[in-house]
């Protein structure tokens, strides 16, 4: 299964997050991801809920949620995570998880479609995923493809645009639910996969700075054939006895 993101990210660093978590603009776009995410979240189902990258204050993403079990995996470390782990590989068991938030960790991923392998690896066979990430079709997107990046942001981050990931969550047999746009100050209506929520606000919801993704796993059903009765498979021509049994032509030359 080949879906190859080119170039990958570079990891991030401790400093230049808490220089751009500070700005003016990081907290206005925090809050409007925490709102985002809160809509989402009470509609999910289960006992485990991670977070999967050093984003916002540690559990605050995840506020709103029900589940039983909450964790955040940060991914820089002394920024308050219950754990620190690379996201290309989870210390998780298959199918421990019941659903996954994802906060701009592809960006700063070595190899992001390693990190969305093992996402569907860990997640229950009805998970679900939300992803968080900066669209390269934004203003600050194009600013940083010319160089022109904003001051306070971390260097070496690789934007995902959310057409792209959707392709690769195909391939790995998700289904994406919505594709939620937003700006700082301000969202767009969602846009789902389905393309029938079409309003004049979805023309220019393509260029907003950021975006919210929710999938959800298929569940391939299962098909249970009944094992055949015994006494109903016939033998196989050509095939040796068992041990202690006879042929029937030895049987009819004891007879004779």
């Amino acid at each position: 299964m080949n879906i190859s993101a080119g170039k990958p990210g570079k990891s991030l660093d401790r400093h230049a997050l808490q220089r751009w978590q500070q700005s003016p603009r990081a907290q206005r776009l925090m809050a409007q991801e925490v709102h985002e995410v809160g809509r989402v979240l009470p509609d999910l189902f289960g006992r485990h809920l991670l977070q999967i990258g050093s984003w916002c204050d540690s559990g605050e993403l995840l506020a709103t949620s029900e589940m039983l079990h909450r964790a955040v995996l940060g991914t820089v470390p002394g920024l308050g995570a219950q754990a620190l782990i690379e996201a290309e590989r989870l210390p998780l068991a298959a199918r421990s998880v019941d659903a996954v938030l994802l906060a701009h960790s592809l960006e700063f991923a070595r190899s992001p479609q390693s990190v969305l392998r093992e996402i569907n690896r860990v997640l229950s066979d009805r998970g679900r995923l939300l992803v968080l990430g900066f669209n390269p079709w934004s203003v600050w997107g194009l600013r940083q493809r010319l160089g022109l990046r904003y001051r306070a942001f971390p260097t070496g981050a690789r934007f995902v645009r959310a057409g792209r990931l959707h392709d690769w969550l195909e391939l790995l047999d998700f289904e994406v639910t919505e594709i939620r746009r937003f700006a700082v100050g301000g969202a767009f209506p969602p846009v789902h996969s389905d393309g029938e929520s079409f309003t004049p606000a979805s023309l220019i919801a393509p260029m907003a700075g950021a975006y919210l993704l929710v999938a959800k796993k298929r569940v391939i059903p299962m098909t249970l054939l009944g094992r055949p009765v015994r006494s109903m498979v016939r033998p196989l021509i050509g095939t040796a006895a068992m041990p202690g049994a006879r042929s029937a032509q030895t049987r009819d030359g004891e007879a004779g």
